[in-house]
């Protein structure tokens, strides 16, 4: 009898990564990287019903004074102004504490000063050297003001800020920005992007406008991630996120260029299309 012929095994090669027929990039706005403000403001709102106290509104000349009840037992109590009188309700009862804040002062200015920082950083680009100057102008001012013995001095001025926001006013600032910033992302910054196919581009750069095609042949792209503060910190690099401006140069007779800032995972996606624009070229050859 004839052996029995066993069939060579097949080689098992991974299939190759199948790369997208169509990449979208978008432009995001400046919203984007307000994130840390509404984030502060939770955590802030968070602390601060944590800490357990209430505001109290009194009038003006009003003092804190110490009492003893007829038990012996010594109370803190507020006392009102002559002028005055404490809040009451249309019934003309006596109003109790019940907003929510912090017993510590510091709350209120981390959360201006975090709000003042992206202000600035959002509204004025630092790039390229600019922002390596900033960072180390920042870390030569702190040394030379603690070295000169102005450091003390400058914290005690900084321990008698006291700015106070209450729950309700973290959670409106927090809640109203982040609504804003879902429908900025979500929407808005949609409506302004490049679509990317293997023979061409087809362009929005304006909320309202309309497409344009043009040919992909002879395109290139530049990327810029020279602003330190935008693209590196607040674009959440630590993340694998990372943002970047992405400017677009066509070719051929009416050849155009299209900037579109603030570009989430920009290295991926740029990788994504010079892959894309490969094939087409292996393909036609």
């Amino acid at each position: 009898m004839a052996a029995e012929e066993t069939p060579a095994p097949k080689p098992n090669n991974p299939a190759p990564e199948q790369l997208p027929r169509e990449i979208t990039v978008y432009s995001h706005s400046n919203l984007f990287y307000w994130w840390p403000v509404w984030f502060v403001a939770y955590v802030l709102a968070l602390l601060t019903w944590w800490d357990g106290h209430l505001l109290a509104v009194v009038p003006k000349n009003s003092k804190a004074e110490q009492v003893t009840t007829k038990d012996g037992v010594q109370r803190d109590v507020i006392l009102a102004g002559e002028s005055g009188q404490l809040l009451k309700d249309e019934k003309g009862s006596l109003v109790q504490p019940r907003l929510h804040i912090a017993s510590s002062k510091n709350y209120g200015v981390i959360f201006c000063l975090t709000l003042l920082l992206v202000i600035f950083i959002t509204n004025v680009p630092l790039r390229g050297m600019w922002s390596v100057l900033i960072v180390i102008v920042l870390v030569m001012g702190v040394t030379i003001l603690m070295l000169a013995g102005f450091w003390d001095n400058i914290l005690d001025k900084y321990h008698q800020l006291d700015i106070r926001i209450n729950l309700g006013g973290y959670l409106f600032v927090g809640t109203g920005l982040l609504l804003l910033w879902i429908i900025a992302i979500g929407f808005f910054d949609r409506q302004v992007y490049v679509t990317f196919t293997p023979g061409q581009i087809r362009v929005k750069v304006e909320i309202g406008d309309g497409e344009k095609v043009y040919d992909s042949y002879g395109m290139t792209l530049e990327k810029q991630r020279s602003d330190l503060f935008r693209h590196w910190i607040l674009g959440l690099s630590f993340f694998g996120i990372g943002t970047g401006d992405l400017i677009i140069h066509t070719s051929g007779a009416q050849s155009h260029t299209f900037d579109l800032p603030n570009v989430l995972g920009i290295d991926r996606k740029i990788r994504q299309i010079e892959q894309m624009l490969q094939t087409k070229e292996v393909n036609m050859n």
